[in-house]
């Protein structure tokens, strides 16, 4: 197969498809790489490394895409990008079509067939394409917290430490909050977690302990609660394939104290803050209310080594599979990677992909 692997555009994003190790794997097994002229430059992937890997570098985005049957990425397509898409191109990446669903109308226009990490299933109903980005998301939305409650960064001025105990909350407690919880613990904070599903705060509860930590079944009064008295708060609410339910209202804001730090992990999906609205890394906060708000689109961006090499562990394996056998017998073979097919001729065809953009 003509498998390619463009340069990735948003602000900030040195992620890379595909590691040199990946393109190598690839190439062995018999299929032609195409790689975009220093895709993996900034991350120490050099056009030579690439090259002895069994690669052919190509100058451009459009010669790569019109070079390839499957296009493997990191973030979804930009407009500037669509242009490159048609019909009999396959597209594997972070699609997140439910957080733009403007966005999401246009892509569907291309007649793209797009597969998406993020709802590609496993056994145990788990999302291993989403969950190492949500773990480093997790770890990292502490690292950010407390970096912008500093007074200099227009935070509070606390630090999570034993000197002066500070309150983190962490809504929803899945693989990136479950992180967010541990990093958080690390650095001494006295930690409120919040999620709907009491068995999952049981688990937590024998994971982590009681010793400064809490564990509370989310309603909108335990969240006002909570936000009200915490010096960062960190929402990692996913919900397969739709749009991040809106957790924290902006009234909820009002209670808040003024420097403290809202970090939205959830905002590819639209966010789970009312208030929320897209950032990147070059301007990465605002302030409403007093509240300082991250709420950077592309996080793990900012550890692209570390990012690309986790998400090529758990990406290699389908496009292995899709490389071998060819999209459709691929998709028919494996209904964890079916369950990842989000668009294609046109169609949208995942159930919760199709419920979040015709309502």
């Amino acid at each position: 197969m003509k498998i390619g692997v463009p340069s990735e555009v948003k602000n900030n994003e040195h992620r890379v498809g595909l590691t040199p190790d990946s393109v190598k794997i690839l190439s062995d097994l018999g299929h032609q790489l195409f790689v975009q002229s220093s895709a993996g430059h900034a991350i120490g992937f050099t056009d030579d490394l690439y090259e002895l890997s069994g690669a052919k570098i190509i100058d451009s985005a459009s010669g790569v895409f019109e070079s390839s049957e499957l296009i493997i990425k990191v973030k979804e397509p930009v407009e500037d990008e669509f242009k490159f898409l048609r019909d009999d191109l396959t597209l594997f990446t972070y699609l997140h079509l439910a957080g733009d669903p403007l966005q999401a109308k246009k892509l569907l226009a291309t007649g793209v067939t797009g597969i998406a990490y993020e709802t590609v299933t496993a056994d145990d109903n788990s999302l291993p394409l989403l969950a190492p980005m949500s773990a480093i998301a997790g770890q990292l939305s502490v690292v950010v917290g407390s970096y912008h409650l500093l007074k200099p960064n227009n935070g509070r001025g606390t630090l999570l430490s034993d000197l002066d105990p500070r309150i983190v909350t962490v809504i929803g407690a899945g693989v990136a909050g479950t992180e967010a919880i541990a990093k958080a613990r690390a650095n001494n904070g006295n930690v409120k977690v919040i999620d709907l599903n009491q068995s999952k705060l049981e688990e937590l509860k024998l994971e982590f302990g009681e010793k400064k930590m809490e564990y509370i079944v989310s309603t909108p009064d335990s969240i006002r609660d909570a936000v009200s008295e915490s010096d960062l708060v960190i929402g990692a609410v996913y919900v397969v394939g739709k749009e991040a339910p809106k957790v924290v209202s902006r009234d909820m804001l009002k209670n808040m104290t003024d420097g403290s730090v809202l970090v939205d992990i959830s905002i590819d999906q639209g966010g789970c803050f009312e208030s929320s609205r897209p950032t990147n890394h070059d301007d990465p906060t605002f302030i409403e209310n007093g509240v300082l708000h991250y709420c950077v689109t592309n996080m793990p961006g900012a550890v692209p080594l570390t990012a690309t090499i986790a998400l090529n562990k758990a990406t290699l394996p389908f496009i292995k599979e899709l490389a071998n056998k060819g999209i459709t017998k691929a998709l028919n073979d494996d209904t964890h990677l079916m369950n990842g097919l989000n668009i294609k001729d046109g169609v949208i065809i995942h159930p919760a992909i199709k419920e979040s953009l015709e309502k």
